[in-house]
């Protein structure tokens, strides 16, 4: 038998390979983030918690500003622009990014105690913050040549061993440290440092170009546009926690956030589901064939929706797996959040034509309207109701954020689609209601265990009645060509 697998796994083409261990690479760095937050839960108060999740949050914030994520779309579209350059290209925005990483370490040595202030965060740790986002940036950089190569031993390596030395630092440096919040901030910057900045110097020497006035003003007006709508996502994702410690205190600020880290364990499944989902859709859509896209779409959201229910109905033993007694009330924060798990899917199977057709303006627009939302709904009911409010606020701005994108495919179909109905909005309604409906009955059970694990064996009874679909439905994006 493990001759027949070894002999069918070396007759498939590099591109399958490659394809396939990206995504067990993915798959495996989350596992040991996730599997590694009970130890970390532990170790550190709700408020200790609370505190280096803020810091994250303001992470994800400052990284917009100093790489200006050119490591994304910009980059990946360049390797093919650029491709008899490609390595010049590699290493001019390498320079570039590192350029604007000193231009913003200067802008804080300027004013660092007004920027101290404002983050609320010591020297130290934005120190750490901008080790971080230089080294995470690198390695961005030079992934995304290596995908788009199907080079993926180097890759996979790198990865799995910078995911598992993380929690591995940051655990020892957490146990001999007395301020643990910092300890586990600089285990995680000094692991990214050592793993990933020696790449600088390998895209460097490969490509030999710091700077190019032409590759530098590619890339500056080509992302500079799209800050507001990355800026958003990263709002979007992050100002609740933030604000929760402001409005609050950092202890609410952790109970929310590991509320929110098993929540977003759906998205393991969903960004699986939504990378397998997207070759298939970009055939379809370059064909203009778009009559089997509403049916694989809808199966999808019925598929997420499933494995939501699942982790909604689990939730009281997943924070008592997670975390002390201290984090309990996390479990009705759970739901929302898990529920906004749905819409986020929903978006992005939405993006696939936004991005096809290039229409980044219209991204941003819908993009910058649900952040804007949320900042204030969060303002104005974390305030009224406490931290739970978050949650409930993250699921109306993503439903928002869903509803906005789809009115950008609504108009993209007008134009590019042949005014071609794309995605019945009634049947999405349809599966959101009902999903939301069950999600929010389930909460009324958490004190009836008896009936929420019969829920569980009525949801493996449904997959196993499924299955033949799931096989079916497998097959159909496996092919790509019906």
């Amino acid at each position: 038998m493990f001759k027949t697998i070894q002999s069918k796994y070396k007759q498939l083409p590099v591109q399958v390979k490659a394809s396939m261990w990206f995504l067990i690479c993915s798959v495996l760095q989350k596992g040991i983030s996730v599997l590694t937050t009970p130890i970390f839960s532990r170790l550190l108060s709700t408020e200790q918690y609370g505190d280096y999740n803020v810091f994250n949050s303001w992470e994800n914030v400052v990284a917009v500003f100093v790489t200006m994520r050119l490591y994304y779309g910009v980059y990946t579209q360049g390797l093919v622009k650029f491709d008899k350059i490609r390595d010049e290209f590699s290493s001019s925005l390498q320079g570039l990014t590192f350029t604007l990483t000193v231009f913003w370490i200067l802008v804080y040595l300027a004013a660092h105690n007004f920027w101290n202030g404002l983050l609320d965060l010591s020297t130290s740790a934005i120190a750490a913050m901008f080790v971080t986002i230089w080294a995470s940036a690198v390695f961005k950089f030079w992934a995304a040549e290596q995908r788009t190569s199907y080079k993926y031993v180097k890759l996979v390596i790198i990865s799995l061993a910078v995911s598992v030395m993380k929690p591995l630092l940051g655990i020892a440096l957490v146990m001999m440290s007395q301020n643990k919040t910092l300890a586990r901030i600089w285990a995680f910057a000094i692991v990214e440092l050592i793993g990933y900045g020696w790449l600088f110097f390998v895209q460097m020497r490969k490509g030999k170009m710091f700077y190019s006035k032409k590759i530098w003003l590619y890339a500056l007006k080509f992302n500079i546009p799209l800050i507001p709508h990355y800026l958003s996502q990263t709002v979007l994702s992050s100002s609740d926690r933030i604000m929760i410690k402001k409005m609050v205190n950092s202890s609410s600020a952790g109970i929310y956030s590991l509320s929110y880290q098993i929540s977003m364990l759906m998205l393991l499944f969903t960004e699986a589901l939504q990378q397998t989902l997207a070759p298939w859709v970009y055939k379809k859509i370059k064909a203009k064939n778009f009559k089997r896209i509403d049916k694989v779409v809808y199966f999808s959201l019925l598929l997420v929706a499933l494995a939501n229910l699942f982790l909604m109905i689990v939730a009281p033993e997943a924070v008592t797996i997670f975390a002390p007694k201290t984090y309990h009330d996390a479990i009705w924060i759970i739901p929302p959040v898990a529920m906004s798990t749905f819409f986020i899917f929903l978006y992005n199977v939405f993006s696939f034509f936004e991005f096809y057709y290039e229409k980044s303006k219209m991204i941003a627009v819908s993009t910058m309207g649900a952040a804007c939302a949320n900042v204030l709904l969060n303002y104005v009911f974390i305030q009224q109701f406490g931290y739970y409010a978050a949650g409930y606020t993250t699921l109306i701005c993503y439903v928002l954020y869903a509803i906005l994108h789809y009115f950008v495919l609504h108009s993209i179909c007008k134009i590019e689609c042949n005014n071609e109905k794309i995605l019945n909005p009634a049947v999405i309604a349809i599966i959101a209601l009902l999903f939301m409906i069950i999600g929010f009955a389930v909460m009324l059970l958490y004190h009836t265990i008896l009936v929420r694990y019969l829920l569980v064996i009525g949801l493996i009874i449904v997959a196993i009645i499924m299955r033949h679909r799931l096989i079916e439905f497998y097959k159909v994006l496996k092919n790509r060509t019906e």
